[in-house]
Protein backbone atom coordinates (compact mmCIF):
# COMPACT_ATOMS: atom_id res chain seq x y z
CA UNK A 1 0.00 0.00 0.00
CA UNK A 2 1.07 3.27 -0.96
CA UNK A 3 2.19 5.81 1.77
CA UNK A 4 1.14 9.68 1.19
CA UNK A 5 1.96 12.52 3.07
CA UNK A 6 1.84 16.13 3.00
CA UNK A 7 4.30 17.87 4.51
CA UNK A 8 3.91 21.77 6.19
CA UNK A 9 6.81 24.05 7.39
CA UNK A 10 6.12 27.32 9.02
CA UNK A 11 9.23 27.73 11.49
CA UNK A 12 10.47 31.25 10.40
CA UNK A 13 9.85 33.53 7.51
CA UNK A 14 9.32 30.13 4.41
CA UNK A 15 5.80 29.16 4.64
CA UNK A 16 6.61 25.86 2.70
CA UNK A 17 4.52 22.34 1.69
CA UNK A 18 5.66 19.26 0.15
CA UNK A 19 4.23 15.76 -0.95
CA UNK A 20 6.08 12.66 -0.37
CA UNK A 21 4.88 9.32 -1.52
CA UNK A 22 6.74 6.29 -0.48
CA UNK A 23 10.09 7.96 0.25
CA UNK A 24 9.95 10.36 -2.94
CA UNK A 25 9.41 13.87 -2.92
CA UNK A 26 7.12 14.76 -5.22
CA UNK A 27 6.58 18.48 -5.13
CA UNK A 28 8.43 20.60 -2.68
CA UNK A 29 6.52 24.52 -2.89
CA UNK A 30 8.20 27.41 -0.86
CA UNK A 31 6.37 30.88 -0.73
CA UNK A 32 8.92 33.38 0.97
CA UNK A 33 8.95 36.84 2.52
CA UNK A 34 10.49 39.86 1.73
CA UNK A 35 8.72 41.99 3.85
CA UNK A 36 11.62 41.60 6.24
CA UNK A 37 14.53 43.11 4.14
CA UNK A 38 13.69 47.32 5.03
CA UNK A 39 13.30 46.04 8.50
CA UNK A 40 17.03 44.25 8.79
CA UNK A 41 15.62 40.68 10.19
CA UNK A 42 12.49 39.16 10.46
CA UNK A 43 9.77 40.83 12.34
CA UNK A 44 7.67 37.48 14.37
CA UNK A 45 4.51 39.25 14.12
CA UNK A 46 4.33 40.22 10.30
CA UNK A 47 5.94 36.62 9.86
CA UNK A 48 2.78 34.93 11.26
CA UNK A 49 0.40 36.99 9.49
CA UNK A 50 2.35 36.36 6.14
CA UNK A 51 2.19 32.43 7.02
CA UNK A 52 -2.09 32.73 7.12
CA UNK A 53 -1.90 34.66 3.29
CA UNK A 54 0.38 31.89 2.00
CA UNK A 55 -0.64 28.96 3.74
CA UNK A 56 -3.79 27.71 1.81
CA UNK A 57 -2.23 28.73 -1.32
CA UNK A 58 0.96 26.72 -0.88
CA UNK A 59 -0.90 23.57 -0.12
CA UNK A 60 -3.06 23.80 -3.01
CA UNK A 61 -0.34 24.50 -5.30
CA UNK A 62 1.70 21.71 -3.54
CA UNK A 63 -1.50 19.04 -4.16
CA UNK A 64 -1.83 20.45 -7.87
CA UNK A 65 1.43 19.62 -8.69
CA UNK A 66 2.00 16.48 -7.08
CA UNK A 67 -1.00 15.38 -9.07
CA UNK A 68 -2.72 14.35 -5.56
CA UNK A 69 -6.02 14.32 -4.12
CA UNK A 70 -6.63 15.26 -0.20
CA UNK A 71 -8.20 12.03 0.12
CA UNK A 72 -4.97 10.12 -1.40
CA UNK A 73 -3.04 11.58 1.99
CA UNK A 74 -2.07 9.03 5.21
CA UNK A 75 -0.96 12.00 7.27
CA UNK A 76 0.20 15.13 7.40
CA UNK A 77 3.03 16.23 8.60
CA UNK A 78 4.14 19.80 10.31
CA UNK A 79 6.99 21.17 11.78
CA UNK A 80 6.23 22.00 15.73
CA UNK A 81 9.54 23.53 16.76
CA UNK A 82 11.81 25.00 17.02
CA UNK A 83 11.08 28.27 15.78
CA UNK A 84 8.76 31.47 16.15
CA UNK A 85 6.01 30.78 18.23
CA UNK A 86 3.49 32.86 16.44
CA UNK A 87 5.22 31.19 12.75
CA UNK A 88 4.99 27.94 14.02
CA UNK A 89 0.80 28.20 15.48
CA UNK A 90 -0.08 28.92 11.42
CA UNK A 91 1.36 25.65 10.50
CA UNK A 92 0.69 23.63 13.62
CA UNK A 93 -3.21 24.88 13.83
CA UNK A 94 -3.64 24.25 9.98
CA UNK A 95 -2.08 20.81 9.63
CA UNK A 96 -4.08 19.66 12.74
CA UNK A 97 -7.56 21.25 11.25
CA UNK A 98 -6.65 19.48 8.04
CA UNK A 99 -5.88 16.29 9.26
CA UNK A 100 -8.60 16.08 11.56
CA UNK A 101 -11.10 16.84 8.54
CA UNK A 102 -10.30 14.05 6.48
CA UNK A 103 -9.70 11.78 9.84
CA UNK A 104 -6.03 10.86 9.00
CA UNK A 105 -3.01 11.26 12.03
CA UNK A 106 -0.79 14.29 12.09
CA UNK A 107 2.67 14.04 12.54
CA UNK A 108 5.03 16.53 14.84
CA UNK A 109 8.49 16.97 13.17
CA UNK A 110 11.58 18.54 14.88
CA UNK A 111 13.04 21.44 12.41
CA UNK A 112 16.64 21.04 13.42
CA UNK A 113 15.90 16.61 12.77
CA UNK A 114 14.33 17.84 9.22
CA UNK A 115 17.62 19.64 8.42
CA UNK A 116 19.47 16.61 8.86
CA UNK A 117 17.12 14.17 7.11
CA UNK A 118 17.26 16.25 3.98
CA UNK A 119 20.03 14.50 3.23
CA UNK A 120 17.75 11.47 2.39
CA UNK A 121 15.58 13.44 -0.46
CA UNK A 122 18.12 12.91 -3.29
CA UNK A 123 21.41 10.31 -3.62
CA UNK A 124 23.41 9.51 -2.90
CA UNK A 125 22.45 9.22 1.28
CA UNK A 126 24.75 8.45 3.91
CA UNK A 127 24.79 5.71 5.98
CA UNK A 128 25.01 5.17 9.98
CA UNK A 129 25.98 6.56 12.05
CA UNK A 130 27.84 9.41 10.34
CA UNK A 131 28.18 13.11 11.73
CA UNK A 132 25.81 16.40 11.27
CA UNK A 133 27.35 19.77 11.24
CA UNK A 134 24.11 21.74 11.36
CA UNK A 135 24.47 25.40 10.55
CA UNK A 136 21.82 28.57 10.86
CA UNK A 137 20.60 31.58 11.41
CA UNK A 138 19.52 30.01 15.14
CA UNK A 139 21.72 26.92 15.34
CA UNK A 140 24.91 25.26 15.53
CA UNK A 141 24.98 22.16 16.37
CA UNK A 142 27.25 18.78 16.12
CA UNK A 143 24.88 15.68 15.82
CA UNK A 144 25.71 11.83 15.99
CA UNK A 145 23.21 10.43 13.47
CA UNK A 146 22.45 6.70 14.48
CA UNK A 147 18.94 6.32 12.65
CA UNK A 148 16.91 8.06 10.90
CA UNK A 149 14.98 8.82 14.21
CA UNK A 150 17.81 8.22 17.18
CA UNK A 151 20.19 11.45 16.80
CA UNK A 152 22.52 12.80 19.46
CA UNK A 153 23.95 16.51 19.80
CA UNK A 154 27.07 16.33 21.42
CA UNK A 155 27.99 19.75 20.71
CA UNK A 156 26.18 23.49 20.25
CA UNK A 157 26.54 27.06 20.84
CA UNK A 158 26.62 28.35 24.27
CA UNK A 159 25.17 32.04 22.49
CA UNK A 160 24.91 33.11 19.49
CA UNK A 161 24.47 30.86 15.93
CA UNK A 162 26.95 31.50 13.77
CA UNK A 163 24.29 32.30 10.91
CA UNK A 164 23.46 34.92 12.97
CA UNK A 165 27.15 35.86 13.62
CA UNK A 166 27.25 36.49 9.89
CA UNK A 167 24.20 37.93 9.29
CA UNK A 168 25.11 40.94 12.46
CA UNK A 169 28.77 41.55 10.90
CA UNK A 170 27.16 42.10 7.72
CA UNK A 171 25.01 44.28 9.50
CA UNK A 172 27.48 46.29 11.10
CA UNK A 173 29.11 47.01 7.48
CA UNK A 174 25.75 48.18 6.34
CA UNK A 175 24.99 45.42 4.09
CA UNK A 176 21.49 44.79 3.81
CA UNK A 177 19.61 41.65 5.43
CA UNK A 178 20.20 39.01 4.99
CA UNK A 179 23.50 39.46 4.91
CA UNK A 180 25.18 36.17 5.33
CA UNK A 181 24.82 35.34 1.68
CA UNK A 182 26.65 38.91 0.60
CA UNK A 183 29.26 38.28 3.01
CA UNK A 184 30.01 35.14 1.00
CA UNK A 185 29.72 36.57 -2.53
CA UNK A 186 31.97 39.37 -1.61
CA UNK A 187 34.64 36.93 -0.07
CA UNK A 188 34.99 35.12 -3.21
CA UNK A 189 36.95 38.56 -4.50
CA UNK A 190 38.90 38.83 -1.22
CA UNK A 191 41.81 37.75 1.02
CA UNK A 192 40.96 35.53 3.68
CA UNK A 193 43.96 35.98 5.94
CA UNK A 194 43.78 39.84 5.33
CA UNK A 195 42.35 40.51 8.90
CA UNK A 196 42.53 38.18 11.61
CA UNK A 197 40.06 38.19 13.66
CA UNK A 198 40.17 36.32 17.28
CA UNK A 199 37.99 33.30 18.53
CA UNK A 200 37.05 32.02 21.88
CA UNK A 201 37.98 28.19 22.72
CA UNK A 202 35.11 26.61 24.25
CA UNK A 203 35.66 23.08 25.99
CA UNK A 204 34.59 19.87 23.93
CA UNK A 205 32.47 20.28 21.25
CA UNK A 206 31.09 23.77 22.07
CA UNK A 207 31.15 26.79 19.77
CA UNK A 208 30.34 30.76 20.87
CA UNK A 209 30.32 33.41 18.50
CA UNK A 210 29.07 36.03 20.28
CA UNK A 211 33.04 37.28 20.93
CA UNK A 212 33.59 37.22 17.01
CA UNK A 213 30.80 39.60 16.49
CA UNK A 214 32.17 42.19 19.56
CA UNK A 215 35.64 41.90 18.33
CA UNK A 216 34.57 42.35 14.87
CA UNK A 217 32.57 46.07 16.07
CA UNK A 218 35.58 47.76 17.79
CA UNK A 219 37.56 46.62 14.41
CA UNK A 220 35.31 48.56 12.39
CA UNK A 221 35.47 51.55 14.81
CA UNK A 222 38.19 51.69 15.18
CA UNK A 223 39.53 51.47 11.08
CA UNK A 224 36.59 53.56 10.22
CA UNK A 225 37.74 56.54 12.81
CA UNK A 226 40.87 56.48 10.67
CA UNK A 227 39.50 56.07 7.64
CA UNK A 228 35.68 56.85 6.99
CA UNK A 229 35.84 54.62 3.82
CA UNK A 230 37.47 51.79 5.01
CA UNK A 231 35.08 49.25 4.75
CA UNK A 232 34.15 50.18 1.08
CA UNK A 233 38.05 50.31 0.32
CA UNK A 234 38.37 46.78 1.73
CA UNK A 235 34.94 44.95 1.80
CA UNK A 236 36.18 42.07 0.08
CA UNK A 237 38.84 41.21 1.90
CA UNK A 238 36.86 42.32 4.77
CA UNK A 239 34.22 39.13 4.09
CA UNK A 240 36.94 37.11 3.52
CA UNK A 241 38.56 38.00 6.96
CA UNK A 242 35.59 37.22 8.65
CA UNK A 243 33.98 34.06 6.71
CA UNK A 244 37.35 32.31 6.96
CA UNK A 245 37.05 32.97 10.97
CA UNK A 246 33.92 31.69 11.10
CA UNK A 247 34.33 28.46 9.06
CA UNK A 248 37.85 27.62 10.95
CA UNK A 249 35.41 27.64 14.13
CA UNK A 250 33.35 25.32 12.93
CA UNK A 251 35.78 23.09 11.01
CA UNK A 252 38.04 22.84 14.20
CA UNK A 253 35.26 21.01 16.05
CA UNK A 254 34.02 18.90 13.81
CA UNK A 255 37.22 17.70 12.86
CA UNK A 256 38.16 16.82 16.44
CA UNK A 257 34.68 15.02 16.84
CA UNK A 258 35.59 12.98 13.74
CA UNK A 259 39.21 11.74 14.94
CA UNK A 260 37.69 11.54 18.53
CA UNK A 261 34.88 9.14 17.55
CA UNK A 262 36.43 7.41 13.94
CA UNK A 263 33.01 8.62 11.96
CA UNK A 264 34.26 9.72 8.68
CA UNK A 265 30.71 9.95 6.93
CA UNK A 266 30.28 13.59 7.78
CA UNK A 267 27.06 15.87 6.50
CA UNK A 268 26.66 19.61 6.60
CA UNK A 269 22.48 20.71 6.80
CA UNK A 270 21.20 24.34 7.95
CA UNK A 271 21.03 27.68 5.53
CA UNK A 272 24.63 27.84 6.61
CA UNK A 273 25.31 24.96 4.27
CA UNK A 274 24.52 26.67 1.51
CA UNK A 275 27.66 28.79 1.90
CA UNK A 276 30.74 28.28 -0.36
CA UNK A 277 33.12 28.58 1.92
CA UNK A 278 31.96 25.99 3.89
CA UNK A 279 31.55 23.52 1.12
CA UNK A 280 34.87 24.28 0.30
CA UNK A 281 36.11 23.17 3.49
CA UNK A 282 34.32 20.07 3.29
CA UNK A 283 35.53 19.00 0.03
CA UNK A 284 38.97 20.11 0.74
CA UNK A 285 38.95 16.96 3.98
CA UNK A 286 36.66 14.83 1.32
CA UNK A 287 40.36 15.11 -0.96
CA UNK A 288 42.92 15.21 1.98
CA UNK A 289 41.63 13.19 4.69
CA UNK A 290 39.18 10.95 2.93
CA UNK A 291 35.93 11.45 4.54
CA UNK A 292 32.67 10.92 3.10
CA UNK A 293 31.01 14.37 2.95
CA UNK A 294 27.29 14.86 2.12
CA UNK A 295 26.58 18.36 1.13
CA UNK A 296 22.70 18.82 0.36
CA UNK A 297 21.40 20.73 -2.74
CA UNK A 298 20.81 24.34 -2.12
CA UNK A 299 17.16 24.26 -2.02
CA UNK A 300 16.85 21.78 0.53
CA UNK A 301 19.91 24.02 2.58
CA UNK A 302 17.27 26.92 3.82
CA UNK A 303 13.93 25.95 5.05
CA UNK A 304 11.73 23.73 2.93
CA UNK A 305 8.81 21.52 3.25
CA UNK A 306 10.59 18.70 1.98
CA UNK A 307 13.07 18.06 4.42
CA UNK A 308 9.66 17.70 6.77
CA UNK A 309 8.31 15.81 4.13
CA UNK A 310 11.08 12.91 4.74
CA UNK A 311 11.09 13.42 8.62
CA UNK A 312 7.18 12.67 8.79
CA UNK A 313 7.59 9.83 6.49
CA UNK A 314 10.31 8.03 8.96
CA UNK A 315 8.33 8.84 11.59
CA UNK A 316 4.22 7.35 9.55
CA UNK A 317 6.48 3.93 9.09
CA UNK A 318 7.09 3.90 13.26
CA UNK A 319 3.04 5.12 13.78
CA UNK A 320 5.13 8.19 15.31
CA UNK A 321 1.58 10.10 15.64
CA UNK A 322 1.09 13.25 17.63
CA UNK A 323 -1.78 13.62 20.10
CA UNK A 324 -4.71 15.99 18.90
CA UNK A 325 -3.29 18.21 21.60
CA UNK A 326 -0.22 19.18 19.65
CA UNK A 327 1.04 22.53 20.65
CA UNK A 328 3.98 24.53 18.87
CA UNK A 329 7.20 24.30 20.93
CA UNK A 330 9.15 27.11 20.20
CA UNK A 331 12.26 25.43 22.09
CA UNK A 332 12.06 22.20 21.12
CA UNK A 333 15.20 20.59 20.88
CA UNK A 334 16.62 17.07 19.46
CA UNK A 335 15.64 14.54 21.98
CA UNK A 336 12.41 16.11 22.49
CA UNK A 337 13.60 18.62 25.40
CA UNK A 338 12.93 21.92 25.85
Amino acid sequence: MSVTLLAIESSCDETAAAVIQDGNILCNIVASQRIHEKYGGIVPELASRAHQQHIIPVVSQALLQANIQKTDLNAVACTSGPGLLGALLVGVSFSKAFASALNIPVIKVNHMKAHILAHFVDDPKPTFPFICLTVSGGHTQLVIVKSHLDMEVVGETQDDAVGEAFDKTAKLMGLPYPGGPLIDSYAKQGNPLAFPFPTVEMPGYSFSFSGIKTAFMYFLKKNTALDPEFIQKNLPDICASVQHTLIEVLMRKLKRLVADTGITRVAIAGGVSANSGLRKAMEQKRDTDGWDVYIPAFEYCTDNAAMIAVAGYYQYLEKDFADWDLSPEPRLRIGGGL
